[in-house]
């Protein structure tokens, strides 16, 4: 493991109004990781993510990317600095194609002269995107809309990927295809990834670590596997 984390969280505290959703999160994740977050509805696993991009604000505490506080750093400057986000309910652009969802997960980018060749690479992660290249984003379907917001965050060629509940409403086998390419991108190309997942038996798989939020605390840090061996954790989310 990398001496110096790429992402580091140190007793984060971020509320909605009077409701306190973060209550001094701390966490790591190094370079070529992929770390997932699991917990119950409402733990805070979506905010955590929404506090790193700076859409929620911090009250107290620190975010650490690559050595640097990003905590006054505006959201839409992440991108550029390799930090990007899969927003849950994905959030394409529902009146422009496919190609033109993709362009714009390519907006920051000065090197133009290979966007078409990192275009060509997501269809090889996903057929069915070059098969509806013009088509629409709002007329695909779930999983494809999914599909299409992975796409269009790989295009920005992210240091560090954040996935919140890529997952959520999509049938199995969709699923299966969705965490499949998580670990491809993370083997290929040393992606480092954090993962927010409902689903704790996948998340954990696709991981090498883990975190379990409670009420807007972690409660619990350990490698994958050990959560996935953990009677307590198999009870309480993986439903044994």
């Amino acid at each position: 493991m990398a001496a110096d984390a790429i992402l580091e969280l140190q007793n984060v505290h971020a509320s909605y109004g009077n409701i306190k959703a973060l209550k001094g999160i701390s966490l790591k994740v190094f370079p070529g990781e992929v770390v997932s977050i699991i917990g119950a509805n409402g733990a805070g696993k979506s905010t955590t993510l929404m506090a790193i991009c700076g859409i929620v604000p911090v009250q107290e505490g620190e975010i650490l990317y690559n050595g640097e506080s990003i905590l006054k750093t505006a959201a839409e400057k992440l991108p550029i600095m390799g930090l990007c986000q899969v927003p849950e309910g994905r959030r394409i652009f529902p009146r422009l194609s496919v190609r033109e969802n993709l362009i714009l997960g390519a907006f920051y980018r000065k090197d133009h002269t290979v966007i078409e060749d990192d275009m060509e690479r997501v269809f090889s992660l996903f057929p069915m995107l070059k098969e509806r290249f013009s088509q629409q984003g709002g007329t695909l379907s779930g999983g494809e809309q999914q599909m299409l917001a992975i796409g269009r965050a790989l295009m920005s060629r992210p240091k560090l990927l954040l996935l919140d509940e890529p997952s959520l409403g999509l049938a199995p086998m969709i699923v299966q295809k969705i965490f499949d390419i998580i670990r491809d991108v993370n083997k290929a190309e040393g992606m480092t990834i954090l993962l927010v997942e409902q689903n704790a038996n996948l998340a954990l798989q696709a991981s090498s670590r883990g975190y379990v939020l409670e009420t807007g605390s972690v409660t619990m840090e350990d490698d994958a596997r050990s959560l996935l061996d953990n009677q307590e954790i198999r009870k309480a989310y993986l439903g044994e």
